[in-house]
């Protein structure tokens, strides 16, 4: 999530008349935004939360799995992803090919995503399959197959995969060496697809154990958003998932593994990192520490990467793209905010006659000057009024209203927290984000990388 999951804000399917006034902003908003949402708790510890909406006869079913990139260890890296992808190779009751046939017969759609943090699967489908899609989710989360040659045709998937996002992919270097450094020597410093070498060497029994470990119902949201009935949807699941056993020890592991000492930052900063690769003009990044989810300044932060580098009206894109001499093809500027840390940065890509070495000591100097001369009143209530429009459009269907619930309930185990998370965007004034500001540039702690095919190969 480049945002604290601003973008997936705030839409109640019976309200969408009851859009504010741009004067008002996110100032009234808070009042007129509710969520009809039900949640029901089995004795298995697993959750539902269900939405419902007769508008159309069609859903979206949503599972969050509370596992990602932070739980692997050496040996074990991209385990999480590489189970995302057989979790799609059939199970007991549906077997090889079941599943996707049952859902594309029937005009549906299915995908999943793996982050550091949590491991997603959703379906859109006709409200007529509800049951049996229940039956078919209850059955891979129990006896998901992996089966051998389905498995090793899989890695080879997933090693295509890396090589297109990291490899061979400018972007992708340095955002995989910004990760590398910002977060070194903790589990956020690598990637969710894991390194090379262990994903041609993970086996069978090892994403057997994790399967084990992770893929339970006390570890699982279950979150269904369309034209169902919420009382016969929890008997549904009840029968299918309930008699499921929970995890043993789970809570004890994850309390261990996500304590804070293994997450703070070990950085070495005000340094630079180049890197060889495919791009004939030069691509940067510069990174500073973030803040985990949550945290009220993680909120801040968000105002601030908006108004420095969020659309073409933002200051840097202004300052360095659309000026009389611009710099830049392109710049946006992230908060990237995970469960249990984060980083704030800015990427972009340099014109050709643009010099790397001066520009970095230029844009070095104008991220500092920028506290006091791109945060103002105006800006800052202009943001909040763009985070408005966005969190009424993202929510304009099941899928984006599940995905909404299940986030919160799965980050903040409460699918209603969006109603402090509007308390503390309202709150949020100009000399907040000035002094945010302030405090993540003047120290100056930087980490400035970038990618070339002039930059010196092997040299990071």
């Amino acid at each position: 999530m480049n945002k604290t999951i601003i973008f997936l804000l705030l839409l109640s399917l019976v309200g969408c008349s009851n859009i504010p006034n741009k004067g008002e902003g996110l100032n009234s908003a808070s009042s007129e935004l509710k969520l009809d949402v039900k949640k029901f708790t089995l004795s298995n510890g697993l959750r539902l939360l269900v939405v419902e909406n007769p508008q159309l006869p069609i859903y979206s079913y949503y599972t969050f799995f509370d596992v990602g990139g932070r739980y692997e260890s050496n040996g074990t890296t991209g385990a999480t992803h590489f189970l995302e992808h057989m979790m799609f190779k059939g199970a007991k009751k549906y077997g090889p090919h079941k599943f996707d046939t049952f859902i594309e017969s029937n005009g549906g759609s299915t995908n999943a995503y793996t982050s550091f943090d949590s491991t997603v699967y959703y379906e859109n489908l006709p409200s007529h399959t509800l049951e049996t899609m229940i039956d078919m989710e209850a059955d891979r989360l129990q006896y998901v197959l992996l089966e051998p040659k389905a498995f090793e045709k899989e890695r080879a998937v997933v090693l295509e995969e890396r090589k297109y996002r990291y490899e061979n992919s400018p972007r992708g270097q340095l955002f995989l060496a910004m990760m590398q450094s910002v977060f070194k020597g903790t589990p956020y410093g690598g990637s969710v697809i894991g390194d090379e070498a262990d994903v041609k060497n993970l086996k069978i029994p090892e994403m057997r154990k994790f399967f084990d470990q992770f893929y339970t119902p006390d570890n699982a949201i279950i979150v269904i958003a369309g034209d169902v009935d919420a009382d016969k949807v929890y008997k549904m699941v009840k029968e299918k998932y309930g008699h499921i056993k929970p995890s043993k020890n789970l809570k004890e592991f994850k309390k261990q593994m996500d304590s804070e000492e293994r997450y703070s930052h070990r950085a070495r900063y005000k340094r630079e990192i180049k890197l060889h690769g495919q791009s004939p003009s030069p691509m940067f990044t510069v990174a500073y520490k973030g803040q985990k989810i949550g945290e009220e300044t993680s909120f801040v932060l968000d105002i601030l990467s908006s108004i420095l580098g969020d659309g073409s009206s933002a200051y840097f894109h202004q300052k360095y793209v659309k000026s009389k001499r611009p710099l830049l093809s392109n710049i946006s500027v992230a908060n990237y905010t995970l469960r249990n840390n984060g980083v704030f940065f800015f990427t972009g890509e340099l014109l050709k006659r643009t010099n790397l070495n001066k520009f970095k000591h230029r844009i070095l100097k104008d991220i500092r000057k920028s506290c006091d001369r791109a945060i103002t009143e105006r800006t800052v209530q202009k943001t909040k009024n763009q985070y408005l429009v966005q969190y009424y459009s993202e929510l304009q269907t099941n899928s984006g209203v599940a995905s909404f619930v299940g986030l919160r309930e799965n980050f903040y185990d409460d699918y209603s927290f969006y109603n402090k998370e509007l308390e503390i965007y309202q709150s949020i004034t100009a000399d907040q984000v000035k002094k945010v500001c302030h405090d993540i540039f003047d120290k100056n702690e930087y980490i400035f990388l970038s990618v070339w095919d002039k930059n010196p190969k092997g040299n990071k």
